[in-house]
């Protein structure tokens, strides 16, 4: 039996940028997106592809924002998920197929890029998992996404959202379906639980923002080795 290497996952801090960029690669991930494509109109996507999209989401992660998790293996990095505040997407609220589906606030997850050696490993099933708990960290009750659930076999860069099965293990349920191959799906987080310290003390706080404490990987382990939540 094969045993799988132990899957690490971390917020993209600025500090982190670097690795973003070792594992995107000259080509950002895929024709220059750089993980632009739901950020910025068409028109603009397309004329700042590469370089200039780069720089945008560059600027984006110096500035604190956080706009989603890496996932590495022995300290190299070997996945990416992007998750953040729906508002923060704006193409999504121009798709007929993937516009809201109520008034529920919601964090979306846009994409998911794995390298090649790792794929099909069941590690998307395990960063959707760790995207979900950074997005309770923050806050987040309900956290959705827009996989893909084709027919047949697709090419890669055609399942950047990622697939339904994945989302599935996930822990994600389906809510809506506009397109015969484009689900809706949805996971409900439960209210961040209060540190064993804080219990003590009698206070039921929800801890920092973004902290990540408290975020445990028992469903993570359902995946394969992995040490710790996400931090």
């Amino acid at each position: 039996m094969t045993t799988r290497p132990a899957w690490t996952f971390h917020r993209l801090t600025p500090e982190r940028w670097d690795d973003l960029e070792v594992l995107f690669g000259e080509r950002g991930a895929c024709g220059g997106c750089w993980c632009m494509a739901w950020r910025l109109s068409r028109s603009r996507f397309e004329a700042q592809k590469g370089a200039g999209n780069k720089g945008a989401f560059k600027r984006l992660v110096k500035s604190g924002g956080m706009p989603g998790v890496l996932a590495y293996v022995g300290g190299q990095p070997v996945g990416w998920c992007a998750v953040a505040p729906r508002e923060d997407y704006p193409a999504l609220a121009r798709s007929r197929v993937l516009k809201p589906v109520d008034g529920a606030p919601v964090w979306s997850i846009t994409c998911l890029f794995i390298a090649k050696p790792y794929r099909r490993q069941g590690l998307s099933a395990a960063l959707l998992e760790a995207a979900a708990q950074f997005a309770r960290s923050r806050g987040a009750k309900l956290v959705e996404g827009y996989p893909v659930e084709p027919s047949g076999a697709l090419p890669d860069p055609f399942v950047w959202t990622g697939l339904a099965s994945s989302f599935r293990k996930a822990g994600f349920e389906e809510v809506a379906r506009r397109s015969p191959t484009r689900p809706i799906m949805r996971r409900r987080n439960p209210s961040p639980r209060p540190s064993p310290r804080k219990r003590e003390e009698g206070d039921q706080g929800q801890g920092a923002p973004g902290s990540g404490r408290g975020v445990g990987s028992r469903r993570l382990q359902r995946y394969g080795p992995v040490r710790g939540g996400v931090d």
